[in-house]
């Protein structure tokens, strides 16, 4: 997992992502993750989930060396900051791509999956803590709304939205971004989780008007390892998920131009993330999905 903000805690003692995604509960896979989370970082058995949550990320130049943890050090030999959350409760969008593009996976599970784990265990954390967090799924238009609340029965309906399959010809997460700026009245925290395959331009527009309105955000780009280097053997033909146009190729002609490509799409994403001050993580699906947790604790941290 990439991210220009900081460097990710290590993730050896994390899960192996595809011993999660075997787990048919998306609700039970959620509670694995977080509480594999917690197990992964040595966390002290008298911080649990509350308001006053406490969580651990690995040190990094710049930090403030007063909130090391030195037992924990003593322990593992390895820095960990110490992070306490405040009593203010937060209002959270969860904005998912479900688009087709989502459908694709390499490795026994697909984006799509991979996505609303992530999607199912930051609802999971939030919703524990005590915080409002609502949900939406999109293609090219807003599909499914949960709105933001913290109420009995909420973390359920997030769960069962999140059954929903991908759907769509396109990917455009402009209009959920902005369908989202306006459902949040106050400030608030919105979680975009996407493969980002659609223009740029859309984005940031709908990136933009959250900014504008003094919403943080926290960008997942999430990419099965093949959309990276395209190693696949020998000649195939490959299919638009999104338009069904079909195409012979061999990836060995194109792997070099295609590389160069993705690379330059991927990098302007993030300098669109970079320009307008949105916490950005790249992860690819074959890494542990406890990563995501961190890096949302991290992004919530640095912006109060």
């Amino acid at each position: 997992m990439s991210t220009p903000q900081s460097p990710s805690v290590a993730s050896t003692s994390f899960m192996d992502p595809k011993v999660v995604m075997s787990i048919k509960s998306l609700e039970l896979r959620a509670k694995v993750i977080v509480n594999g989370f917690r197990t992964g970082l040595n966390k002290s058995p008298k911080h649990g989930f509350s308001v006053e949550f406490s969580e651990y990320r690995q040190y990094t130049q710049g930090d403030d060396p007063r909130f090391i943890d030195w037992k924990l050090y003593a322990r593992t030999d390895r820095s960990f900051i110490r992070l306490f959350e405040d009593e203010t409760n937060l209002r959270c969008y969860i904005v998912a791509d479900f688009s087709n593009s989502m459908s694709f996976g390499s490795l026994g599970y697909t984006k799509h999956d991979y996505s609303r784990s992530i999607a199912a265990s930051l609802a999971w954390m939030l919703n524990r803590q005590g915080d409002a967090v609502g949900l939406s799924l999109f293609d090219e238009k807003v599909r499914m709304v949960v709105p933001a609340r913290y109420r009995p029965g909420q973390l359920r309906r997030i769960m069962v939205t999140l059954e929903e399959p991908t759907s769509g010809s396109e990917t455009n997460p402009e209009h959920a971004l902005e369908h989202a700026a306006r459902r949040l009245n106050k400030r608030g925290f919105v979680v975009l989780i996407s493969d980002l395959l659609a223009p740029v331009e859309q984005f940031e527009a709908g990136l933009k008007l959250l900014r504008g309105c003094g919403h943080d955000v926290i960008v997942f780009q999430v990419l099965d390892p093949v959309e990276l280097d395209l190693k696949i053997d020998g000649p195939r033909l490959f299919e638009d998920l999104e338009t069904r146009q079909k195409i012979y190729a061999d990836p060995e002609d194109t792997n070099a131009s295609y590389i160069q490509k993705i690379t330059a799409h991927n990098e302007a994403v993030q300098a669109v993330c970079e320009k307008l001050g949105a916490a950005f993580v790249r992860t690819v699906t074959n890494e542990p999905l406890e990563m995501a947790l961190s890096e949302f604790l991290h992004a919530r941290r640095i912006r109060r």
